[in-house]
Formats: structure tokens, sequence, C-alpha cells
């Protein structure tokens, strides 16, 4: 993992993309490095948090122009090949059992911003840019645009998609983007205060509950709650419930 390090502190891991000089510029490599990453934390079950955050002046500004030019050359089944590789890297960060923290500094524009999306929660200092510029391009959003509707609506996933405009942070909260804007001393701190709080949880209930929320869209009423009887008939089945259940009626 050339591209990115990873460091633990007790049950929470960072994913801190390092390519400083590059603005953390996406490419295959980097998109390899984090994917694999996410994988090899979210199977520990030692680890129960995960911060995605980056090293520089950038979050992520987006794909790495020498990348952009070379995939400028690529055949229909070359690009359908790399589509699929930002594709299992968004999903992957998406469906990790583990909550997931990114920690936006700077700017995050087109496959960084996508990289945010994906995350369980954003915390961004007030600096902090976003930005889907593909279309300024003649490049479209397509694979994040699944992510982006199903988390801000459909009438402000048009309004960023189609404008490219970049919006600020506080912006990015008032549309539902991000989770939290914060002065940009204060983004460290809150990043670990929302990390410890998600670590004093079950990571089985978590872990559910992720699954649960990714699968009850797109679910009929009656379909939605056949699913979540299941579900709670069957998280009770698990130790950390069984454990959980026991230590409140002891204490």
């Amino acid at each position: 993992m050339n591209f990115i390090t990873i460091s633990e502190q007790e049950t929470i891991a960072r994913i801190t993309l390092n390519r400083p000089e590059k603005r953390n510029a996406l490419n295959p490599s980097v998109l390899k490095d984090v994917t694999d990453a996410f994988i090899q934390l979210g199977n520990r079950s030692d680890i129960k948090v995960i911060i995605l955050e980056a090293n520089g002046k950038a979050f992520c500004a987006g794909a790495d122009l020498e990348y952009l030019e070379h995939m400028s050359t690529y055949s229909i089944t070359e690009n359908l090949d790399d589509s699929l590789l930002l594709q299992k890297t968004l999903h992957t960060i998406f469906t990790c059992p583990k909550p997931v923290i990114a920690k936006v500094h700077g700017a995050a524009i087109a496959g960084g911003c996508g990289l945010a999306t994906v995350c369980d929660f954003i915390i961004a200092g007030k600096s902090a840019l976003f930005g889907y510029s593909e279309v300024r391009i003649g490049f479209i959003p397509a694979i994040v645009m699944v992510y982006l509707i199903r988390k801000i609506g459909d009438t402000k996933a048009r309004q960023l998609l189609l404008s490219a405009e970049n919006i600020s942070a506080t912006d990015a909260e008032i549309v539902g983007l991000i989770t939290e804007c914060v002065s940009d001393d204060m983004l460290e701190t809150r990043t670990m205060e929302l990390a410890h709080i998600l670590s004093s949880n079950s990571s089985s209930s978590m872990a559910l509950t992720k699954e649960m929320l990714n699968n009850l869209h797109g679910m009929s009423l009656e379909s939605g709650l056949r699913y979540a009887a299941s579900m709670n008939a069957f998280t009770r089945m698990t130790e950390d419930c069984k454990a959980g259940i026991h230590n409140f009626l002891h204490k």
C-alpha cells in the first residue's frame, strides 16, 4: 500500500490518503489500496470504527491528471474494467461492517467527493469544499450518483451533479451531504469524539444496523417490516445481545 497509511488507536483505525503532492488524486493504484484497506480492517474483530482522512492541503482533488490522460486512450473493455474498480472501491466503503467517518479538510472534488459521500459520517472543517465536477469535462458522476440520490434525494442531487458547482461545508451540511461542519481547529477533536461514541457500541449491532439501512431502500412497507422482524429475531441470538441483556439486568 504505497499511497495510503494505516494507523490504529485501540479500536479505532485510520486510513490516510497519502499523496499530498498530488492533492491525494485518485488513480487505479490508490483505489486498490483504499479498497484493500477497507476489506482488511472491515474483517477485523478488534476494530470498531474506521476514519478516512488525508494528508496535505486537500482531502482529495479527484482523478489524477496523468490517469485521466491515459484513460482517454482506453478501449470500451478497459473503460468498463476501470469503472468497475471505482464501483468496487465505493461499494466496499459503503458496505463496510464498521462505521466509517470521513474527516474532510480542504477540497473534496469529483471522485474525492465520492469517497466521502459513501462514508457513514462526514465531519468537515469549515474551509472544506465539496463538488461533483464531472460534467464540466464531458464526464458523468455515474457511480456516485447511485449513492448520492439515496443520501440527499433527487432534487438536491440534480442541483449538485448538473451544476457541477462547489459548495461550502456549511451548505453541504444544510443539504444533508455531510453530518457536521465544525471549525477547522476542532476537526480532529470532533472526529475523535464521534469515533469514541461509536466505539462504545456493540460491533455486531452496528454492523447489522448498517446492513439494514443499506437493504431497506426500495422495499415495500410490508417487505420492510418482514425483513425488520427477521433481523430483530436474529439479533437476539447474537452473543453481544445476550451479554448486553445480562449486564443490564445484573448491574
